[in-house]
């Protein structure tokens, strides 16, 4: 007897960017799979967003595959992309840090992505005057866990950060 299998148990919940309003100067593009723990941070930071907007900001969500939302940032044209998803520095769980471009290849060696991060933001700085990486240090990124509370901390106080963005100088580098 074949079983019937919910996709969305495998490869995470889906999302959509339907209905986002591109007329904005800085788009917030969100990484991560809520199911798998900490790498929930984005999606988590997404939905803050979409409940709560900021003014002349907008939410993409990304999911596993954010080099799919490349074509919404390229028709919106905007000056800023902040890209947000857990990344493993090394540091306590709930670090934030801005990851330099250079520091991403040797972070990924195994991601939980389709494609490594550096070959997004290499491609956005083709046409996005700024574009900011901003890592959230995981405790853990395990199927079927929750997401931490020093995770959901730190996306709070990134959320926080976006409405008065200072740019490389808000938090941390690595």
């Amino acid at each position: 007897m074949l079983q019937e299998v919910n996709l969305s148990t495998l490869i995470g919940p889906s999302v959509s960017n339907d209905g986002v309003d591109l007329n904005v100067n800085n788009i917030v593009l969100t990484v991560g799979n809520s199911m798998m723990a900490d790498d929930g941070a984005g999606p988590l930071l997404a939905q803050m967003i979409k409940q709560q907007p900021i003014v002349d900001w907008c939410v993409l969500e990304g999911g596993s595959m954010p080099e799919d939302c490349l074509h919404l940032i390229r028709q919106a044209q905007p000056q800023r992309v902040i890209v947000v998803d857990a990344a493993d520095m090394g540091e306590a769980a709930g670090d934030i840090r801005i990851i330099d471009p250079e520091t991403i290849v040797d972070m990924y060696v195994v991601s939980t992505h389709s494609l490594p991060l550096n070959f997004l933001i290499d491609d956005l700085k083709t046409f996005v005057p700024e574009v900011v990486f901003i890592g959230i240090q995981p405790a853990i990124v395990a199927f079927s866990f929750p997401l931490t509370e020093m995770v959901r901390s730190a996306v709070e106080t990134v959320y926080q950060g976006l409405s008065n963005w200072q740019g490389l100088a808000e938090f941390e580098h690595c």
